[in-house]
């Protein structure tokens, strides 16, 4: 019984032709993804180090109230959640619920200094 062995000579041309059908197979995938995915025509304006930002001429006033209501929206969530789950699960909810609940009044603090500071400047102008 003899062992059949494979032909190097055939075994490169198999080879040329696999390589080059994987270079077609890119060729076109690259072809799809420029097509279906177009480089942008002008790159924006990065800006380091920001994911948001706020604009600069917001007054101080109208920042402490959007702080204040995202802050009682947050408090509300957490209470929701905390009635939907148990165990320590509940308590960290909770403890989120009642912290932004704080920080609201603290924020609500600052827009009343804020406010009695202006009525000062008003009232001695």
């Amino acid at each position: 019984m003899s062992k059949v062995t494979p032909n190097s000579a055939d075994n490169t041309d198999t080879d040329s032709q696999a390589s080059f059908e994987a270079e077609k197979l890119k060729e076109a995938a690259d072809r799809v993804f420029s097509y279906y995915f177009p480089p942008p025509e002008k790159p924006g304006k990065r800006r380091k180090h920001h994911l948001f930002s706020v604009s600069p001429d917001i007054d101080t006033e109208a920042l402490l109230t959007n702080a204040s209501e995202d802050l009682l929206s947050i408090s509300a969530i957490a209470a929701d959640l905390a009635d939907d789950v148990e165990g320590s699960r509940r308590s960290v909810a909770l403890a989120l619920s009642r912290m932004a609940e704080g920080v609201q009044l603290l924020v609500e603090r600052a827009l009343d200094h804020h406010e009695s500071a202006q009525m000062k400047a008003r009232a001695s102008a």
